[in-house]
């Protein structure tokens, strides 16, 4: 089973938006999906609420009274949406379940501090040390030619951690959003310039890989 936890401390950083969209590109690919939200808006949860059951299927937690919640059985990828402020024991519980951590950022000031200790803490973690974890940065609504774009790579690059994707502001996400989708169940005239964005992201988790790369 690979496992992704899409993870900032700041609200409103695109957690949501980023966690469903890689759920809905696994489950386009035919695997079997758990979307995980650990965040207490349960922004993800809302949108599995509303997704139709004509869409390829993505579960939630599967939740038997007394026991932890646990992905169904069968699982091949979980994708974890983390709660604002996650940090100390609940983030260390987290980083041991997965295989690779996303941090989407937007490009303002406030959120690059916002993220500053964040980003110290997850450096500091000895799975990723060690680099059995994996960590990267999306950054969010953010057009890459741009100064903003610059000023992130700059903040970024004291951490040494890679960029690993350009998602562009659109209001293609917040339309498929409010219908339970995600972008790769739109048309692909639709939601092309989006797929474009999103590619070197799974391209970094491995999404665009054989089967064989999930056999953990």
């Amino acid at each position: 089973m690979f496992s992704v936890l899409v993870a900032n401390p700041k609200g409103g950083s695109g957690k949501s938006t980023l966690s469903t969209n890689l759920a809905g590109f696994y489950a386009s690919q035919g695997k079997k999906v758990m979307l995980g939200d650990v965040d207490k808006q349960q922004s993800s949860l809302g949108w599995l609420a509303r997704r139709p059951d004509a869409l390829p299927a993505i579960a939630g937690w599967e939740v038997v009274p007394g026991e932890p919640a646990r992905p169904p059985k069968g699982t091949q990828v979980v994708v974890l949406d983390s709660p604002a402020g996650l940090h100390g024991k609940k983030l260390d519980a987290l980083i041991k379940q997965v295989d690779r951590i996303i941090v989407p950022i937007q490009p303002s000031p406030f959120d690059m501090w916002a993220s500053e200790a964040f980003l110290g803490q997850l450096l500091a973690e000895k799975a990723v040390r060690k680099q059995k974890v994996f960590l990267g940065v999306v950054a969010m609504r953010v057009d890459p030619r741009t100064r903003s774009a610059r000023d992130l790579e700059a903040f970024l690059a004291g951490y040494d951690i890679p960029v690993i994707g350009w998602v562009r502001d659109a209001q293609t996400y917040v339309r498929a959003a409010g219908e339970g989708q995600s972008i790769y169940d739109l048309a692909e005239s639709r939601s092309r310039r989006e797929r474009e964005s999103l590619s070197p992201v799974l391209t970094w988790l491995g999404g665009v890989e054989p089967d064989h790369w999930f056999d953990k």
